[in-house]
């Protein structure tokens, strides 16, 4: 016992906020298991591109035609993708999740792989660009958007969705799985010492921001296996959760260590986001009756005063031959698979008609 009580202290703790360099899979491997919280992953797309790619003024085009790109065979990216996938699941604590991008050219494969990993897909979300760059070629369709995989560890995974949050960042309309965001251009693209872009892949910050504000709390550890120049961690740090950065080629390492010494962090008021109404407190209908703020023998009604129901002392409600929970009580009156039981019921008060939810708010505003 005492041993392996040793062992557990012993074990090392995950260095946050750093950007490490090597191979992604050996330096996942060298980390704590089930250390960090989310995984953001941008692996290479295996464009496999045939020659050099010119505009019409046959100027030419700054295509992905980096060695980190470039696998001999689809067997070899296959096995690639299914090495970092299970080093990733590893690091990932029992209730984090991944997110992985990628074009037409890999998203398939990886999709296959992120299942037989033994991840449980959640959503695809289709960043959809609005200002894709053009087909020269003009044999295609203009590939006008990318695919991004959102899986929680297991099926049983408690993975964070900040639903209320989204939904605000979208003006109160529920987040869609199709994303309508601009390429990384301007000010934000980094460039090298002769004025090109750094990175041929940098993603935008907006992306980012949307995959970290939506599934990320403050404080949580983001791992990115693929750095590149740092956008992963200049997101988060600004937003207040820690990062951990994979990256093997010094030159990417070092623009990205220095894009996020720059990065300023909100204040805690600032990082506050809107809450789901399942992360509140969970009050029983019952103790609303416990506590007198309805009493037993009181009257219910629905919204559309309908239906009424009577609330017995057990917290259950009963109407003719109908008894049950404020949920099965209205569902069964109403004929419907379920119901919600808290914005269905209202009661009476001074001759207004409130909600029964209201008084559920009172409790939970006591609690803080």
């Amino acid at each position: 016992m005492n041993r392996m009580m040793s062992n557990a202290r012993s074990a090392p703790a995950l260095k946050r906020d750093i950007v490490l360099g090597g191979d992604c899979i050996d330096v996942m491997n060298s980390l704590p298991a089930e250390s960090v919280d989310l995984v953001f992953a941008d692996p290479p797309y295996n464009l496999q591109l045939k020659g050099e790619l010119h505009r019409p003024d046959n100027s030419k085009v700054d295509a992905v035609d980096d060695h980190w790109d470039q696998f001999d065979s689809f067997r070899a990216y296959d096995e690639f993708t299914h090495a970092w996938l299970k080093a990733a699941r590893r690091v990932l604590k029992p209730h984090g999740a991944i997110w992985v991008i990628g074009s037409y050219h890999n998203i398939f494969r990886v999709g296959a792989a992120v299942q037989n990993t033994g991840f449980w897909i959640l959503n695809d979300v289709v960043w959809r660009k609005s200002n894709p760059m053009p087909n020269f070629r003009g044999k295609r369709l203009t590939n006008a958007h990318e695919t991004m995989i959102w899986a929680g560890k297991t099926e049983k995974s408690k993975y964070t969705f900040n639903y209320e949050a989204l939904k605000a960042l979208n003006e109160g309309t529920q987040m869609r799985s199709d994303w309508v965001l601009p390429l990384c251009t301007g000010h934000e693209r980094l460039k090298d010492a002769k004025g090109d872009k750094a990175h041929p892949t940098q993603k935008p910050e907006a992306l980012l921001h949307r995959v970290l504000i939506g599934s990320t709390n403050p404080g949580d550890v983001v791992l990115d296996p693929f750095f590149g120049t740092g956008t992963t961690g200049a997101v988060a740090k600004m937003l207040g959760r820690h990062y951990v950065g994979i990256e093997r080629e010094a030159e990417y390492r070092d623009l990205a260590e220095a894009r996020i010494a720059k990065v300023r962090k909100l204040d805690n008021e600032a990082l506050t986001v809107s809450t789901s109404k399942r992360a509140e407190p969970r009050v029983p209908f019952g103790q609303l009756v416990e506590r007198g703020m309805l009493r037993p023998g009181e009257q219910l009604h629905s919204q559309n005063k309908r239906h009424k129901a009577k609330v017995r002392a057990d917290g259950t409600l009963v109407k003719d031959r109908i008894s049950g929970s404020i949920h099965q009580v209205g569902a069964q009156l109403e004929g419907a698979p379920s119901c919600n039981g808290w914005t269905y019921w209202h009661f009476t008060r001074d001759g207004k008609s409130v909600p029964i939810d209201a008084l559920r708010q009172q409790i939970r505003a006591e609690m803080q």
